[in-house]
C-alpha cells in the first residue's frame, strides 16, 4: 500500500495571513484593494521587513486576480518604497534607512553599522584643474589639482544613492586611490574628515538618475551637498549626493534654545 503523500505547506501568501478577500463589487480599483491589504500586514507585523512577498502568480491564484492586477498593486508598492525588488530574487519588504543628519560617517561604515553590504557602481574616476565652482567650495587656488569621484553606492547589492565627490590631490593623489570607501582612503593617509557641513533639498529624479537607481522618473529624491574638513580647518571633501527618497530617512536631534547657547553649525 502506497503512504499518503504529506499534506503540502501552505502557500506563502497564507502563511503571511494575506486571505485575499478582495470585494469584486466595490468601486475601488482590486489592484489597490490588493495594495491596501499587502499595506494592513505590513503594519501589523504579519510581513516584517526583509520577508519576501508570495509571487504574482500565488498572489493571482489566492485573490482570484489577473496576474495583470496583481502586478499594478506590487509596482505601486515598489514606488511607494514598501517594496524592493531584487534582481533575480524577488521582491521583499523593503526598511527605510534612517540616517543622522547630524552624523559625519562615510557611506560604507553606515551601511556595515546596519548589517548591510555596502558597494559601489563607477561612473567616473578621473582628475583634473578644479573649476572656478570647486576651487570656491573647497577653498582652491585656482589651478588646483582635484580627484574627482562619481559612482552609484548600493546597500546589499540595491542602488541607494548617487555620489560625486571631489577631493584636492594633496590629500588623495588620484582616482584610483579609493577601492570602495573614501573616507577610509583618507584615514588611511592620515586625513580623516573632523567636521562637515551639509545641506539637504527635496527634489525629483532626473531621467538619468531615476535609471541608475531603478526608480521611476520623477520620483523623490534627497540632494545633499557635503563639504568635510580636516581638524586644521582645510577642506577635505566636496560631495553632492541624489539619494532614494522612498529608502531614506534623514533625522536630526533639536533643542530648545532656552537650554542655553549652542553651537554653531560647524564649530
Amino acid at each position: 500500500m502506497t503512504a499518503p503523500s504529506p499534506a503540502p505547506s501552505p502557500a506563502p501568501a497564507l502563511r503571511h495571513g494575506l486571505d485575499l478577500a478582495l470585494d469584486q463589487a466595490s468601486p475601488t480599483p482590486l489592484y489597490l484593494q490588493l495594495a491596501e491589504q499587502i499595506r494592513a500586514r505590513v503594519a501589523e507585523g504579519a510581513i516584517r521587513v526583509g520577508e519576501a512577498v508570495p509571487s504574482e502568480r500565488e498572489l493571482s491564484l489566492i485573490g482570484g486576480v489577473s496576474r495583470v492586477t496583481v502586478r499594478k498593486a506590487l509596482d505601486l508598492l515598489l514606488r511607494e518604497g514598501l517594496l524592493s525588488r531584487r534582481r533575480g530574487s524577488g521582491t521583499y519588504i523593503a526598511p527605510r534607512i534612517q540616517q543622522s543628519a547630524a552624523l559625519l560617517a562615510g557611506f560604507s561604515a553606515e551601511m556595515r553599522g546596519r548589517g548591510l553590504e555596502p558597494g559601489a557602481v563607477w561612473i567616473e574616476r578621473s582628475a583634473g584643474v578644479a573649476t572656478s565652482e570647486e576651487a570656491m567650495a573647497l577653498g582652491l587656488d585656482l589651478g588646483t589639482r582635484v580627484v574627482r569621484l562619481a559612482r552609484v553606492r548600493t546597500a546589499d547589492g540595491e542602488p541607494l544613492a548617487i555620489e560625486r565627490a571631489t577631493v584636492p590631490t594633496v590629500f588623495l593623489p588620484g582616482p584610483d586611490s579609493v577601492e570602495q570607501s573614501l573616507y577610509e582612503a583618507l584615514a588611511a593617509r592620515g586625513y580623516e574628515p573632523a567636521r562637515g557641513l551639509q545641506r539637504l533639498q527635496a527634489s525629483l529624479a532626473t531621467r538619468e538618475e531615476a535609471r541608475l537607481l531603478g526608480v521611476p522618473t520623477g520620483a523623490a529624491v534627497l540632494r545633499i551637498e557635503r563639504r568635510a574638513y580636516l581638524p586644521d580647518g582645510r577642506a577635505v571633501e566636496l560631495t553632492r549626493s541624489a539619494y532614494r527618497g522612498d529608502r531614506y530617512d534623514f533625522v536630526a536631534e533639536v533643542r530648545d534654545v532656552r537650554s542655553g547657547p549652542q553651537p554653531r553649525a560647524g564649530s
